[in-house]
């Protein structure tokens, strides 16, 4: 996957990134509340999973803004990019553990989503972290707290290099004649402000809103 080195030097956000890669090393996290009322009818009516969509959803949006995939390769050059795939958790109900999937984008969903079907039956009884061998570089975090409700969700990373962003969603309720997911997203302040944070928020409600267009 063709990854495209950033010439620090010329860089619009070069003053951003080094103070907070330096002096001010930190990534923050914000949690909002998705309506996902049309999304849930939909998927309900074609005997499909709200997990695989989410991801979907939130790997489009990813994909959409070269903030979200600013990284490091593994020469240590800062660049972004060109496509990254989801890498997400299954849980083991037997034992209580997870497991980490990746899957290959695709912008089609029906596509996504029988990927994303093949690829945790392949795997759905390996009891090990890395149930996928292989994890690209070139892949995002995402999982799921299903078993509550959460107001914010925080990880506190040891690698202060880490820039690509970690999304977890949680327990979805009802409010009034909606319902809602919590969604948490996590970046580098280095890469992103809380303007691209809004953005993110607002376009993972807009799919969501507007599922009749991808959910065919």
């Amino acid at each position: 996957m063709n990854f495209q080195r950033i010439d620090l030097e010329h860089w619009h956000r070069k003053p951003y990134f080094e103070h907070y890669m330096n002096a001010g090393k930190c990534s923050f996290s914000i949690t909002a509340n998705i309506r996902i009322t049309e999304l849930l009818d939909r998927l309900r009516d074609k005997n499909m999973k709200l997990y695989p969509a989410f991801i979907y959803m939130v790997s489009k949006v990813v994909n959409a803004y070269p903030e979200f995939r600013t990284a490091f390769n593994d020469k240590g050059e800062l660049g972004y990019w060109e496509r990254l795939n989801p890498c997400y958790t299954i849980f083991h109900q037997e034992d209580k553990t997870f497991s980490a999937v990746w899957s290959e984008y695709s912008e089609d969903f029906p596509r996504f989503y029988q990927t994303y079907l093949g690829d945790t039956r392949a795997v759905w009884r390996q009891k090990w972290l890395w149930a996928k061998k292989d994890v690209p570089a070139n892949s995002f975090s995402v999982s799921s707290i299903p078993w509550t409700s959460f107001t914010s969700f925080d990880l506190h990373l040891a690698n202060t290099e880490h820039l690509l962003p970690i999304i977890t969603n949680g327990k979805y309720f009802s409010q009034g004649n909606d319902t809602y997911l919590p969604v948490s997203l996590q970046v580098h302040h280095a890469v992103c402000d809380g303007y691209h944070a809004g953005v993110f928020m607002n376009d993972v409600e807009r799919l969501a809103d507007c599922c009749g267009e991808w959910l065919l």
